[in-house]
């Protein structure tokens, strides 16, 4: 009774232990993935670097005669025009020094004068014995030494007379005449060249920038190669992003470019030009210049999120006949404000998984949701690639 009762218990277990096995899973559905199709195309190749306001010209208002400053002329901050009175420096001692110039220069004529007289009536007589060849050319000399006394009285009154003039400072240039450096009351110099005032005017207003000579070389290989196409160094575009990350209304265009590069720093000096009518750009203002430097012909990008970065470089899973995914490894270039430049690895036509990367390996068949193709739903390149 007891061997019936395990065996019955025995067959019960492998009973339930039957029935409790999983059943086989039916054939799973492809997984879902969203691909883009590489489309190579030519592409705005629009740089973006940080940048400094700066005045067109500076003009530095410096002391040229000693003396008290008595007035202050202008307005702080204001905008000047050419000639107009800035400083009035005390001009008593310029005044003086003016009369005392002219004193000479009418005593020097008057010297001219009498020698002149002499000499006309020495030659009438040095023929006739009652005037000796000495006298006379001792009289030439002395004609001569009066008259150069004379040109150089008139240099001296000339002087004294800038002297004086210079005692109403006036603005070189027209422009935004700065702070006052001096005091009514300040004594200025001459020698020591004393810094009055700055003018600068503000339109139009430069913009100083530089690009590395990395990036620099990999342009002009580029160019050289014919992959990217660049206009005229005066018809390069560029627009300025102001501090606050609104674009500032007026176009420039880029005016310079060193030839040279800068040892302290390792890069290449730009600059580009811009109206400024309201003067909402002022110099020392830091902006970011955005400088449409041609096109990239044939330029094939791929959404940042469809690469992966390891080790052993980069990949993207490519969607090959069959739809069966496919690892690839690529070449890239820089990152272009989400998308990655692709050097090498892909062509064009090619499917590249950007949705569903997590769920997929390599040889699995999927099912195919299309996208714009990638070079569509690129932005704007923002640096030439390697």
């Amino acid at each position: 009774m007891a061997m019936k009762t395990g065996f019955l218990l025995l067959a019960t277990v492998l009973l339930l232990a039957a029935c409790s096995k999983p059943a086989p899973p039916p054939n799973a559905a492809p997984i879902e993935v969203t691909v883009v199709t590489i489309d190579p195309q030519d592409a705005a190749n629009v740089v973006v670097l940080p940048g400094r306001v700066q005045a067109v010209r500076t003009a530095e208002v410096r002391a040229r005669v000693d003396g008290v400053v008595q007035k202050l002329l202008y307005t702080e901050g204001s905008d000047v025009n050419q000639g107009q009175r800035l400083f009035q420096i005390d001009p008593r001692d310029m005044q003086a020094s003016l009369d005392a110039a002219r004193a000479a220069l009418s005593r020097s004529q008057s010297e001219a004068a009498n020698a002149a007289q002499d000499l006309k009536r020495y030659k009438g007589l040095v023929g006739t014995g009652v005037v000796s060849r000495q006298q006379y050319d001792t009289a030439v000399a002395r004609a001569r030494s009066a008259q150069s006394e004379v040109v150089e009285s008139q240099a001296q009154v000339e002087k004294a007379r800038l002297n004086l003039d210079y005692t109403t400072v006036t603005a070189p240039i027209a422009g935004r005449a700065g702070r006052a450096q001096v005091t009514v009351g300040a004594l200025v110099s001459a020698a020591a060249g004393t810094l009055l005032t700055t003018i600068e005017p503000l339109d139009p207003i430069y913009v100083n920038f530089s690009q590395s000579s990395s990036e620099v070389q990999n342009a002009r290989r580029a160019i050289a190669e014919g992959r990217l196409k660049v206009p005229e160094l005066d018809a390069v575009g560029v627009t300025l992003l102001l501090e606050d990350g609104s674009v500032y209304p007026a176009p420039g265009h880029l005016n310079f470019l060193d030839l040279s590069i800068d040892r302290a720093t390792g890069s290449t000096a730009l600059r580009a030009e811009f109206p400024n009518p309201k003067r909402v750009l002022l110099p020392g203002q830091f902006v970011r210049v955005r400088i449409d430097a041609g096109e990239w012909s044939n330029s094939i990008l791929v959404p940042q999120r469809a690469v992966t970065l390891l080790a052993d470089g980069a990949h993207v899973m490519v969607v090959g006949p069959g739809d069966v995914v496919e690892q690839r490894s690529i070449r890239v270039g820089p990152l272009y404000q989400g998308s990655w430049a692709v050097l090498g690895g892909l062509k064009a036509g090619e499917r590249v998984v950007v949705d569903g990367l997590q769920k997929i390996r390599a040889g699995q068949k999927v099912s195919v949701a299309v996208k714009e193709p990638a070079a569509r739903e690129k932005p704007a390149n923002t640096q030439p690639p390697a």
